[in-house]
């Protein structure tokens, strides 16, 4: 195997989505190191379309995730899947933030005018991620913060730059606990030689 193959795949392999946080302090040296981890991910034709904003602001998060709850309840009205009802609940609850009182949130930015801001700023968050757990950090990807592009004031607070989409918000902080391996599928694979 190459050197370092292994520590890169464990990190892959290991990597978590993380749902509950410390109330530890997050340096800004250590998120600097994960965005710029999330720079060196592909780019098509070299662009770099992104750009960052770091939250530390709690009770903007809240204002945030309490925007967002009733949006998200509405789309969820009809499903009855175990996992949506499960989400309904949580939604539902006063005390539940969407950012679950991770340190920091992250917001990767795309620019509007490039048709693959989305592809490549998908690729720098999961390598962001990747970077957060090598450095001991986690971190998850929150999807239930994508109603927030529709208020106009909550994204001037985020200072969200006219021309810029949100197209990851992910939250950074020390774990408070780290779930199970969730099982996967064997993937589906047709070789054509």
């Amino acid at each position: 195997m190459p050197p370092h193959a292994e520590e890169v795949l464990d990190a892959i392999m290991g990597r978590r989505s993380i749902r509950a946080y410390e109330g530890r302090y997050l340096d800004d040296e250590t998120v600097l190191s994960i965005i710029h981890a999330g720079i060196h991910a592909p780019t098509t034709l070299g662009l770099q379309p992104w750009r960052f904003v770091v939250v530390r602001d709690h009770d903007l998060m809240k204002q945030i995730s309490d925007y967002c709850k009733p949006i998200l309840l509405l789309n969820l009205k009809d499903m009855t899947a175990p996992e949506a009802v499960e989400q309904k609940k949580l939604l539902a609850s006063r005390d539940f933030n969407i950012f679950y009182g991770a340190a920091v949130l992250v917001l990767v930015l795309g620019d509007e005018k490039n048709r693959f801001s989305t592809y490549d700023c998908t690729l720098c968050a999961g390598t962001m991620m990747l970077a957060a757990h090598a450095l001991g950090v986690g971190s998850c990807w929150i999807g239930a913060a994508g109603p927030v592009s529709g208020n106009p004031e909550l994204m001037k607070a985020l200072k969200v730059p006219e021309g810029w989409m949100i197209v990851a918000p992910i939250v950074l902080g020390y774990p408070k606990e780290i779930p199970e391996k969730p099982p996967r599928r064997e993937p589906e694979i047709d070789w054509v030689r």
